[in-house]
């Protein structure tokens, strides 16, 4: 069977399929990682990335190779959400997200790329992504010890917890650091199998809830519910996950040697994202976002068909319905997901240092000092500010805060 070199057009199917399922495997741990840490359900992570995905490449014209799934951005939130408002008022919430991202392809459709950046400098979203990463750092350093997510309760005894949930994080740290070729690209799913064989080792893990379940099940869909509490506390989370779609896309254009915002366009990749979101949220999934590491593995590879993904797709909607699958990933140890977590959150936390760091904001100017300064103590401290029954907190606090501080305070004037 011949194959042609050109790598945007790989004419086997056969190869397609293979390199597709590649793809969805460099791309399964992080999928799974982040329906486990907030209660949803993993194999609807699997249909909404899926059906995403596909949704984005008929509004991009299948021009770009990309793979959406589960945001990490988004877990603090839903966790919080979820608490605060239920599963279906906080799916509404992300559903309304995806309604931002349209907004703003809109916008960018009208007024060009450049306004996002106006609106939402570096100085406005690096913040926003440390105070992402680092408000639920206590969750993961509570699992880790073994303990449930608010600290109240020991589940697993304090030595054997650790054991576990540092082979696993050390494991995830090596992978990261000295792997090569495509396993380098697999360092989430290789600290989960470590500490899942520790888990088993130890007698931690129970298979009842596999047995029980079926080769074949329908997803558990849930169906969102429409607040308007829910949906304003949740919208302007949506701001860094934005700013993070932007990047990706700028990063698989220098991949592939495309310009992307141009062709299909930065409103199409924005739009197909909103979409899938919205999406994502309607059938109870969670939000979903292009994934570096699969354009880390398309880089590997030099695979640019964008069909890959439909296969990746493809095989994402047919592994939601195996039930036992679903089962077993439920059957991991939250004590195997904390020692993930610390490694997961301060990776995003140091994303937001990075993008300041980058964008080299000064912070010895005191307008850049009092965003950064407001943004980080008001989420990692905690502040509520409410008037009756609404109340804004969090990651929504913080992103509203920010923009109005960079709006408002004036920039400082350099001498001509």
């Amino acid at each position: 069977m011949s194959v042609t070199a050109d790598p945007f057009h790989i004419d086997n199917p056969f190869k397609r399929a293979l390199i597709g399922g590649q793809m969805l495997f460099v791309a399964f741990g992080a999928l799974v990682l982040m329906p486990l840490l907030t209660g949803l359900d993993p194999n609807v992570a699997f249909f909404t990335a899926g059906a995403g995905t596909l949704l984005f490449q008929l509004v991009t014209k299948r021009q770009v190779p990309v793979f959406l799934a589960s945001s990490f951005a988004f877990i603090s939130p839903v966790v919080m959400g979820t608490q605060q408002f239920g599963l279906p008022a906080t799916l509404g919430g992300l559903a309304a997200c995806g309604g931002v991202y349209m907004l703003l392809s809109l916008v960018i459709k009208i007024r060009g790329v450049g306004i996002i950046e106006r609106v939402l400098p570096p100085v406005v979203v690096g913040p926003i992504i440390i105070v992402i990463g680092l408000s639920l750092a206590h969750l993961g350093v509570n699992m880790a010890m073994g303990k449930t997510g608010n600290g109240a309760e020991q589940l697993v005894a304090p030595a054997k917890a650790l054991a576990i949930s540092m082979a696993a994080l050390a494991t995830t740290l090596a992978v990261a650091i000295f792997a090569r070729g495509i396993f380098k690209l697999i360092p989430i799913i290789s600290g989960i199998i470590v500490g899942y064989l520790l888990s088993l080792a130890m007698g931690i893990v129970s298979f009842d809830k596999v047995a029980a379940a079926a080769w074949f099940a329908i997803p558990h869909f849930t169906t969102p519910e429409f607040r308007w509490d829910a949906i304003l506390w949740m919208l302007p989370v949506a701001i860094a996950p934005a700013i993070e779609h932007v990047g990706d896309v700028l990063t698989i254009g220098t991949v592939t040697g495309k310009d992307y915002v141009k062709k299909p366009g930065l409103h199409r990749t924005m739009l197909g994202d909103g979409l899938a979101t919205t999406l994502a949220a309607c059938f109870g999934g969670p939000p979903n976002t292009t994934y570096s590491e699969v354009t880390g593995a398309v880089t590997l590879t030099k695979s640019f068909d964008p069909r890959i993904m439909t296969w990746a797709a493809g095989f994402a909607v047919v592994l939601a319905f195996v039930g036992k699958l679903g089962a077993a990933l439920q059957s991991i140890p939250s004590v195997v997901m904390g020692g993930i977590m610390v490694l997961l959150f301060g990776s995003i936390a140091a994303v937001g240092i990075n993008t300041l760091v980058r964008a080299q904001v000064d912070l010895a100017q005191p307008r850049n000092l009092v965003i950064c300064s407001v943004v980080l103590v008001f989420g990692i401290g905690g502040m509520v500010i409410g008037l009756g029954s609404f109340t804004l907190q969090g990651i929504s606090l913080c992103a509203l805060v920010a923009v109005l501080l960079n709006l408002v305070l004036p920039r400082e004037q350099h001498p001509s």
